[in-house]
């Protein structure tokens, strides 16, 4: 179930004067905002109402600005930012393994709100994860510590989280008792997208920033204290002063293309690497590395040093292998070319 209206004027949706002239090759189409994607259509906000379309070639996802004809999104506007995770990568006994193909999760979003549970367990590995792929997108992360009533010990939990988020902002919220969501109200401007594992509580979240029911949630589960899974699909809802994208819940994200966002989430890590004595210092037995002696000291948590070495060796592996991808493409690509050019010879 979602709030969004029948038909929305495009500035409550995010039009401005940038997006109208990335649209003026089209003005002969009606633009819209793409809320939601299922089977091979989607959903599409526009000035006139809600319309459904197909597509051909790459798919839109929620966020993206389309140009439509008719029922047909006839072109996709650049996108300024884009959440783009790749496949799970899996550590086994040869190395790491999995799908290195990224998949775009949402477009043109302002604000990342990473949504982790105070209970039953938080992750902090989960949050530095997601918080490369904010960093990578292009959009500002901001980390939301939600069922706040639940924590065993709360400014515990805001240090932990604190530490392993450097420059960014942390919300602890309750929708039970209002605590914090104020606060994440005037973070969440423009356009906000919302990042975290199933039963979080991402979208109690954004009933309680709207105010109403706008999306469909379940009680947790008795037996482990989880919540249900219940968003299935990435959808954009309207929302008192913005707009929030919410996504299904996600166990794993693979990092793709994310280099950038790595260094920006452990902005700590990079910083002390700064002081090492060698430039290529990889921070395991090399003599004179800061990093090593910020670990020994305890300036540095040992966990944070090992959350970098493991996400970066996985956004190594995933540009390798989509390097690799890509060569195969070309490969085939003049294969084909070559095929083409010896039957027109014959012909």
């Amino acid at each position: 179930m979602s709030s969004s209206p029948l038909s929305s004027s495009l500035s409550s949706l995010g039009w401005d004067a940038s997006w109208a002239e990335a649209f003026a090759p089209h003005e002969d189409l009606v633009p819209g905002r793409v809320a939601r994607v299922d089977r091979g259509r989607c959903d599409v906000l526009t000035e006139h109402g809600e319309i459904q379309a197909a597509w051909r070639g790459d798919p839109p996802c929620a966020g993206d600005w389309v140009a439509l004809d008719g029922g047909h999104v006839a072109a996709i506007l650049p996108r300024r930012t884009a959440f783009v995770r790749g496949g799970v990568a899996r550590e086994s006994r040869g190395g790491l393994s999995g799908d290195s193909q990224g998949q775009v999760l949402a477009a043109n979003v302002d604000v990342a709100l990473i949504v982790e549970p105070a209970a039953p367990d938080t992750s902090l590995g989960r949050v530095e994860r997601l918080l490369a792929l904010a960093w990578q997108s292009g959009a500002v992360p901001c980390v939301v510590i939600t069922k706040a009533d639940l924590a065993a010990d709360l400014p515990a939990l805001i240090a932990a989280v604190t530490a392993a988020a450097p420059g960014v902002d942390v919300h602890a919220v309750s929708a039970v008792t209002g605590e914090g969501l104020d606060a994440v109200r005037a973070q969440a401007r423009g356009t906000s997208v919302l990042l975290g594992p199933s039963g979080a509580g991402k979208s109690t979240l954004v009933n309680a920033l709207a105010g109403e029911e706008v999306m469909r949630t379940q009680e947790i589960r008795a037996s482990d204290g989880r919540g249900r899974h219940t968003t299935t699909h990435r959808e954009l809802v309207v929302v008192p002063g913005g707009l929030i994208i919410d996504t299904p819940g996600v166990r794993r994200v693979g990092l793709y293309d994310a280099h950038e966002g790595l260094a920006q989430a452990f902005s700590d890590v990079e910083d002390l690497a700064a002081g090492c004595r060698f430039s290529d210092c990889a921070h395991d037995t090399e003599p004179g590395c800061a990093v090593l002696l910020a670990v020994e000291s305890g300036d540095l948590p040992e966990r944070r040093l090992a959350g970098w070495r493991r996400l970066r060796r996985e956004a190594e592996w995933m540009a390798a292998r989509t390097d690799a991808r890509l060569r195969a493409e070309r490969l085939r690509e003049r294969k084909l070319i070559h095929r083409q050019v010896r039957r027109d010879r014959l012909r």
